[in-house]
């Protein structure tokens, strides 16, 4: 399914031009057929998309919210994604611990007195370890969306790659609202699984103390068809759109510090550690 889409895909390019560098700065976010990692992009992309429909994220949330995947430390979760490539990842291919420092401390160097901030760039994609136990990238990775309502125009690939999902068709999914009222708020809407919800909810079911608006953070950073794309604003509670600065804030560092400009990890460490022991100690429930 997912080679034949690329090849459909390749065909009308016209599909996928509007969501080329759809933030400010050229040369991020490119997912046209024209970038280099364009084929394993899209085919992470077609995979969620045929799959990410609402039994598909009650299986998960079922699956991985009985937090008895192991009980690890921070540092150990980073450790274990040394060697892990975002594959729908379409600005870097290098390992996401990488990211997590660069992230970090573009963070750290704007909002030096929120030292929460830096530590939720530092942790924000600690959700991908359900790629290293067992879990397809499509149900780990990439932009996050709203099930159980009408697909939202500005989701990557919109046009090719939800065809044989089966909420398309089916009446009680695909009108504006869905299952949801309006304004009903995001923390009541099902979104399609992935490493925010995940990590989100392992940092509430242990008891962290990082501020709301760094759990907010971390829990919709990748819902870019909102915060970028402009769609769901229906769903939204006023607490929603009071959060929605963070979120642009955080991503700011999250997209635009991915580069093969390396810092110092090891010296940068320790600092990261006493964050860890202030707001996240200790072994974690995963």
């Amino acid at each position: 399914m997912a080679a034949s889409a690329v090849e459909t895909a390749r065909s009308n390019p016209d599909d996928l031009f509007k969501y080329q560098n759809d933030c400010d700065r050229p040369g991020y976010r490119d997912f046209s057929h024209e970038n280099k990692r364009f084929e394993n992009v899209f085919n992470v992309y077609a995979n969620m998309h045929a799959n990410q429909c609402v039994e598909f994220v009650q299986q998960m949330r079922k699956k991985w919210l009985n937090f008895e995947h192991g009980e690890y430390a921070i540092m150990e979760i980073l450790e274990k994604l040394s060697d892990f490539e975002d594959e729908c990842d379409p600005d870097v291919d290098f390992p996401n611990s990488f990211h997590a420092f660069q992230t970090a401390e573009g963070l750290r160097k704007k909002y030096p007195d929120k030292d929460w901030l830096h530590l939720c760039g530092f942790i924000h994609d600690l959700g991908k370890i359900m790629a290293i136990w067992g879990e397809p990238q499509y149900a780990t990775v990439g932009d996050t969306f709203v099930v159980g309502a009408e697909f939202a125009p500005s989701i990557v690939y919109r046009e090719t790659t939800f065809q044989n999902n089966p909420d398309l068709n089916d009446p009680r999914y695909n009108t504006k609202f869905g299952v949801y009222k309006p304004n009903c708020g995001l923390d009541n809407v099902l979104m399609s699984w992935g490493h925010d919800e995940y990590l989100y909810q392992v940092l509430k079911h242990n008891n962290c103390n990082i501020p709301e608006e760094g759990l907010y953070c971390i829990r919709y950073h990748s819902f870019y068809p909102w915060h970028t794309g402009g769609d769901y604003d229906h769903f939204c509670s006023d607490k929603d759109r009071e959060m929605k600065p963070w979120i642009l804030k955080f991503n700011e560092h999250d997209l635009y510090t991915k580069s093969r400009d390396f810092p110092d990890m090891e010296e940068l460490r320790p600092y990261y550690q006493s964050l860890i022991d202030k707001y996240t100690p200790g072994k974690l429930k995963w």
